[in-house]
């Protein structure tokens, strides 16, 4: 199962956003962006809710309050019946407090952890420091499937499988670590293909009746060809691995 994600669209562009994902029990509300207020936050969630009174509601903040902001905001977005909150601030100390604060204030709304474990040089310590109720787990930035699973079995937490804007390619590796886990209690940020514009499958990875299937999925040659990035990015993108290459293995090559 996967969730709608709605980005951080005026409340009137909402039902033209959920009406690209067939079947969606559950939808992630983006919130907390550059120059949008609370109460934009707040109407936005009131939007998806009046479209969808009965589905699962979470909001992805992607470190964009400060502590006091969050609390304020989710007290206020916890009578839309929000199933989290992922990644209200940045920083483990932060997502700390937020949780406590929510917690002595009788706010029951639950933290997810997203960057605190993505980009952290020790993705447990979120875990460790009791920061968040459960994580979220990208494949590609922890490192593949397999390390991802280990991580999840070591924070002892629930876990969302989660993705960015990917490909079709990049997101069924996703699914395929979501099929993986031993539990799977939350629906996933896996339904992003969703979004764009384009894909580099013949048959993108969309969900139908609110999930994904599992199984391989293979580039199209002329989609690759297509959505080519334009010289310079594609330069880009072969430093970036060429150093990445170099810092994992001590090898120096030329790309």
């Amino acid at each position: 199962p996967v969730n709608a994600t709605v980005p951080a669209v005026a409340p009137g562009d909402v039902p033209a956003v959920l009406a690209r994902y067939d079947g969606t029990r559950t939808v992630k509300v983006k919130v907390a962006e550059r120059g949008h207020s609370v109460d934009d936050d707040v109407a936005r969630v009131a939007a998806v809710r009046a479209v969808l009174p009965d589905a699962e509601l979470r909001v992805d903040a992607n470190g964009g309050w400060d502590v006091p902001t969050a609390v304020q905001a989710l007290g206020r977005l916890a009578g839309y019946r929000l199933q989290y909150a992922e990644q209200p601030v940045m920083g483990i100390a932060g997502l700390r407090r937020v949780r406590e604060q929510l917690r002595a204030a009788g706010i029951g709304v639950p933290v997810a952890a997203d960057e605190s474990v993505r980009k952290e040089e020790d993705p447990l310590r979120v875990a460790r420091e009791d920061a968040a109720d459960l994580i979220v787990v990208k494949v590609q930035p922890l490192g593949g499937v397999r390390r991802a699973l280990r991580i999840v079995a070591e924070a002892g937490l629930p876990a969302v499988g989660s993705s960015a804007l990917d490909s079709s390619v990049g997101i069924s590796v996703g699914v395929a670590l979501a099929a993986a886990l031993p539990d799977l209690p939350y629906a996933c940020g896996l339904g992003t293909v969703s979004l764009m514009a384009g894909d580099v499958a013949a048959r993108p990875l969309v969900p139908a009746g609110g999930f994904l299937p599992v199984g391989a999925v293979a580039a199209d040659e002329e989609l690759l060809e297509r959505f080519a990035a334009a010289g310079d990015r594609r330069q880009w993108w072969l430093d970036r691995l060429g150093r990445t290459y170099a810092w994992l293995t001590g090898e120096t090559i030329k790309v």
